[in-house]
C-alpha cells in the first residue's frame, strides 16, 4: 500500500457502520431546512464529501438569490418525512429516496452514502 493510498479515504463495510435510518432522516431535514434558508448549509459539512457539499452550497445560494430577488423572508419550512426507501447496491453503499411532504407540495429527496473512515458520508445528493 503506498502512502497515498494508506492517508486516502478508506471504504467501511456496512456491518462495520452504523444503522444509516437516523442519519437519512436528519440530512433530509438539514437539507430542506438549507434550502429554505433557515438553517447554515456548513453544519451539514462533516456528513457530505467535497463534491456533494459544494453543489448543496451552490444549490442554496440559488435559493438564496431566488428568496431575495421576490423579497421572501426565509421561514421555517413544514413538511413530513412520509417513507424512506433504501436499498444496498454494494457493500457499504447506501442509496435512498426520502419523501416528502409538505404544505404544497410532495418531494423526493435522494441521497447516496458511503461508509468511508467508519462512518457513513453523503456522496450525492438530489432535491426533486
Amino acid at each position: 500500500m503506498s502512502v497515498h493510498e494508506y492517508f486516502a479515504p478508506q471504504p467501511t463495510s456496512t456491518a462495520a457502520l452504523p444503522d444509516p435510518a437516523p442519519l437519512l432522516r436528519s440530512l433530509t431535514q438539514g437539507v430542506l431546512e438549507a434550502l429554505a434558508g433557515v438553517r447554515e448549509v456548513d453544519q451539514l459539512a462533516r456528513w457530505f464529501s467535497e463534491d456533494a457539499y459544494r453543489n448543496l452550497v451552490s444549490r442554496a445560494n440559488l435559493s438564496a438569490r431566488a428568496r431575495s430577488a421576490r423579497g421572501v423572508v426565509p421561514t421555517r419550512p413544514t413538511f413530513e418525512i412520509r417513507s424512506i426507501r433504501v436499498s444496498e447496491p454494494l457493500d457499504g453503499v447506501i442509496e435512498a429516496v426520502a419523501v416528502v411532504a409538505g404544505p404544497g407540495r410532495t418531494r423526493a429527496v435522494a441521497i447516496r452514502l458511503e461508509g468511508l473512515d467508519r462512518r457513513w458520508r453523503a456522496t450525492s445528493l438530489a432535491v426533486l
